[in-house]
């Protein structure tokens, strides 16, 4: 058994940021990462960092930008405190040596992106996730904070109790991909996911192969809520043939879109007649699909995005790697050609319930970064949002776990007595077919017990799923799932398409119960890795489509063919998921529309 303070699940800019500052803080942590951290998704990122670092630029405007973003369903203690903290963050990453983009005078360049009011995205050319993400991994370096990369975890261990608000976490089961071995890791004080997203849930994404979902699903089988999961970004530009992303930066330089008419029509068409190209994500996305859906597209696929009008040094400084990633997965001349692009899924903005200080209802368990949901995001990011959102809540997260008082939290976690409720006809059962995760009973209190017995479970189901000869592969299983969540959980949304969705995700678990792998070794065993993430997928397949088809009004990222408007006496609500012994249990917790320095009113979301 491995032995720490804090354990750090994920080495992407979440989980660095919160081990850097667990340990400046003195805890004795630890980072345990499926990947090595510099491949994390995290270098994936192109556009931006946003931060309120000019005059003439202010937190209040950004927390207001992203409010307005969020379609009024970020909670305001969330939001003022991410608006707040960004600028000191940057400049804590220019003084370790962030190679920002810079103006003449060495100050850092920013520049317009999609729902800004003012050019406050920060940035390193079109690889600026990739900079971040180094530059925090040599501060991991610098300070001898132990790494175990290609460790895959596969389960959290924590304690029984009947109420989740009651249970405590000790540590996780852990899979060495190198040789197979199954470990416990035992945290002494707390333990914090930050495992990024769940992009694998579709069959087109900007997200790595990686991205499945596994902390959402370890705290939600684990009893933590799960909140706003319906909620899923679908980023307005990538490319058709792999779902490679094509940075929003493109559009914050100038960059146009055209349909087959050679017209530009966001303004044409009337999708946002005063920020055109530059209105948030949510409404580019939906206006791309409308034009080709109604046949104003190329191939009933995509539509044209240029930026020839540039100039070629002007790409070459900023966005020369996209002239790459055209060239090498469309084989387009970005600097001569326009590029093919078309929505594709990015961003969860839901994710683990969790409040300002990065705590869940599970006390010790943490969660920082995409897969955590604190809400900030509402029910659509704005562009540049994400980066500073990682290391703002990551180093809160890993500063509170290591014993910092940050204060008495605003925003309430965990299953609460009577919860509000709607009724909702699924179409099938949900949750678990045969519950292969079982709690300890509670009756052992002993942490090194909890962590042993878990485990134990967790070498008996790998062994079980290697013994089996016969039954299906979990490719079969995910692709099944994938092409649900792509045909019907997309942009646009209808009832018996989410219907039809959950179906599906119920045959997928289902067939789950007989899995098995082909691959009988022990060593570099992906497939055993990729079948034990399969699940995760679908439980987080489910939780979306659960969420889509209960949500009955259009908010953000979520639009509903039968209900075409935002119903605010209704829906201000965030919608929660708890998996009650196997059982998914569907209920709501308000939004906090006030903080400590603002009251916001919901008004209409026009661009």
């Amino acid at each position: 058994m491995y032995e720490h303070d804090i354990l750090v699940v994920g080495g992407g800019g979440a989980g660095l940021r919160a081990a850097i500052a667990a340990h400046e803080e003195g805890a004795d942590v630890a980072i345990v990462s499926k990947l090595h951290p510099v491949r994390s998704h995290t270098g994936a990122a192109e556009g931006g960092i946003n931060a309120a670092l000019q005059e003439g630029d202010s937190w209040e405007d950004h927390a207001y930008d992203t409010m307005k973003g969020s379609d009024y369903m970020a909670d305001a203690p969330a939001v003022e405190t991410f608006a707040q903290t960004a600028p000191e963050e940057v400049i804590q990453l220019e003084h370790w040596g962030m190679p920002f983009s810079r103006n003449e005078d060495g100050t850092v360049m920013q520049r317009p992106f999609g729902g800004l009011s003012y050019p406050r995205t920060t940035y390193a050319g079109a690889e600026t996730g990739h900079h971040l993400l180094h530059t925090l991994y040599e501060q991991v370096v610098k300070r001898g904070i132990d790494v175990y990369q290609e460790w895959f975890v596969t389960e959290l261990a924590v304690s029984g109790e009947d109420d989740p608000n009651d249970r405590s976490v000790h540590g996780f089961v852990a899979m060495d991909v190198k040789s197979g071995e199954v470990s416990g890791f035992k945290a002494n004080d707390a333990v914090i996911l930050a495992t990024g997203g769940a992009g694998q849930a579709f069959d087109h994404t900007t997200n790595a192969v990686s991205l499945t979902g596994d902390g959402y699903a370890m705290a939600y089988r684990a009893g933590v809520p799960i909140e706003d999961m319906e909620m899923v970004q679908f980023h307005p530009t990538t490319l058709p043939s792999t779902g490679v992303l094509i940075t929003e930066g493109v559009r914050g330089e100038g960059g146009r879109l055209f349909n087959n008419k050679g017209e530009r029509f966001m303004f044409e068409y009337g999708y946002a007649t005063n920020d055109g190209e530059l209105a948030s994500r949510d409404v580019v996305a939906r206006a791309e699909l409308t034009e080709v859906n109604e046949g104003r597209g190329f191939d009933d696929e995509y539509v044209y995005l240029d930026m020839r009008h540039l100039g070629k040094e002007r790409i070459l400084d900023r966005l020369e790697n996209i002239v790459h990633l055209a060239e090498d997965f469309e084989g387009v001349n970005a600097l001569e050609e326009p590029m093919p692009v078309k929505p594709g899924q990015h961003y969860m903005m839901g994710g683990i319930e969790t409040n300002e200080h990065g705590e869940t209802a599970i006390d010790g368990l943490y969660a920082a970064g995409e897969t955590a949901c604190v809400s900030l995001h509402g029910a659509n990011r704005l562009g540049g949002n994400a980066l500073p959102d990682l290391f703002v809540f990551g180093a809160r997260a890993g500063r509170h776990a290591a014993g910092v008082d940050l204060g008495d939290p605003m925003i309430e976690v965990g299953p609460v007595e009577d919860p509000e409720r709607t009724d909702v006809e699924w179409p099938t059962e949900l949750g678990e077919t045969n519950p292969i995760y079982e709690k300890p009973d509670g009756t052992d209190t002993d942490p090194d017990a909890i962590v042993e017995a878990t485990v134990q479970a967790e070498k008996d189901r790998m062994n079980e799923l290697l013994d089996r000869e016969d039954g299906y592969e979990h490719m079969e299983i995910r692709k099944k799932v994938q092409e649900a969540m792509t045909e019907w959980v997309n942009v646009f949304r209808e009832e018996e398409g989410l219907k039809k969705a959950l179906q599906e995700i119920r045959e997928a678990r289902e067939m789950y119960t007989d899995v098995y792998v082909t691959d009988k070794s022990r060593t570099f065993n992906t497939e055993l890795q990729h079948t034990i993430e399969t699940r995760n997928v679908i439980d987080v397949a489910e939780t979306i489509t659960m969420g889509a088809l209960a949500r009955t009004e259009f908010r953000g990222a979520h639009w509903r063919k039968a209900h075409q408007e935002r119903k605010d006496d209704e829906w201000i609500k965030h919608t929660m998921i708890s998996w009650d012994d196997g059982n998914p249990d569907l209920w709501y917790r308000e939004v906090l529309l006030e903080g400590e320095d603002t009251e916001w009113e919901p008004k209409e979301r026009s661009y």
